[in-house]
């Protein structure tokens, strides 16, 4: 299994709504577990994305459709103007 952490810092103000929206967004992702979270004690204005999978190229083969979809596009519509800065890491777990 595998986790992929996706760590946005988000714009001052705009943390809960990039948090809302991929909540909104990723909710559709039912065969995956995905989880949105916000800082707490950490880094002011982080958002962080996370995904248990089991393959790899069954999360890159369905980001290449989810992302394709007009539906999902006009939901995430604005997203990149709401961060200044991203990555993404993956784990395996052992």
């Amino acid at each position: 299994m595998y986790v992929i952490r996706e760590t946005f810092t988000a714009r001052p103000g705009q943390a809960s709504s990039l948090a809302k929206m991929f909540k909104q967004t990723m909710g559709d992702l039912t065969q995956f577990k995905t989880r949105i979270l916000t800082d707490y004690i950490a880094t002011f204005n982080t958002v962080v994305m996370e995904t248990e999978v089991d393959d790899l190229g069954a999360f890159e083969k369905m980001m290449a459709e989810y992302t394709s979809r007009q539906d999902v596009r006009d939901k995430m519509k604005g997203y990149v103007d709401m961060y200044q800065s991203g990555k993404r890491e993956v784990y395996r777990v052992v």
